[in-house]
């Protein structure tokens, strides 16, 4: 297996969890309106449709992406169905993490979970299926952009679920702790976004260059973490959900 491949599976899994912990939380929130015995299970039902749910997207598009064919020309530039998906991906990631980044700065805290309203485990169900959609779409857009191996995206879907199913607090709690690592995902997702879009207009950027740049980033990030422990307590931003919803039930 080649050292990009591997680098590119890590570096996916890695980003899809830090980026992916809203959906679980999101998850939890919405679990929590059941009673206590019935909680546990609609988690669990909630992470495994988030991963079907993906999996499932990541068919449907990786079928698109095999239309070469140009299907219209605008000033002598063709454009084909592969094309435009990674033309609309890479505006739609550019457009959500620069919403969500002011949203962290400047937005209002709890204003998606003050309207979860459910009464059943149907309902629940149903919730947490529209919040999988939500969340998936960024999700394998960024796998795209990232990957071109379409088996990667499938193992690096089926190791997040699996890593959200088994260390979601953890991961939570290093987030919450650290949220300049959560900034940076979100920087990273623009970084993608850019290049999603540059390739949609025939330029492809090496992805080496792209891993460079976020391995680099990631690293100034620790070291900074590092050097300032215990220094002072970092910025709290702004979530979708109101403080303490965060806390995940066990």
């Amino acid at each position: 297996m080649e050292l990009e491949v591997i680098v590119s599976l890590l570096t996916l899994v890695a980003l899809e969890a830090v980026l992916g912990i809203d959906n679980v939380i999101f998850i939890s929130i919405i679990a929590a309106k059941l009673p206590a015995d019935q909680q546990k299970k609609a988690r669990q039902w909630g992470l495994v449709l988030a991963g079907v749910l993906r999996i499932g997207l990541l068919l449907i598009i990786s079928l698109i992406m095999k239309l070469d064919q140009d299907l219209f020309v605008v000033f002598g530039e063709g454009f084909s169905g592969k094309e435009l998906v990674l033309l609309a991906g890479g505006l739609f990631l550019l457009y959500k993490s620069s919403k969500e980044i002011y949203h962290k700065m400047e937005g209002e805290a709890g204003d998606q979970s003050k309207q979860i309203k459910v009464s059943s485990f149907g309902q629940v169900i149903t919730q947490i299926l529209i919040m999988d959609m939500v969340f998936s779409i960024d999700s394998i857009i960024t796998a795209i952009g990232m990957v071109k191996e379409v088996w990667v995206m499938y193992v690096a879907v089926v190791v997040t679920v699996l890593l959200m199913l088994l260390a979601a607090e953890k991961i939570s709690d290093f987030v919450n702790r650290h949220p300049a690592f959560k900034m940076l995902a979100l920087s990273f997702l623009l970084l993608i976004g850019f290049s999603l879009v540059s390739e949609g207009f025939g330029l492809e950027i090496p992805k080496g260059y792209v891993y460079f740049s976020m391995a680099f980033s990631l690293l100034v990030d620790v070291f900074q973490m590092r050097m300032n422990k215990g220094k002072g307590e970092p910025v709290v931003t702004r979530e979708h959900y109101r403080q303490g919803e965060e806390k995940l039930a066990k």
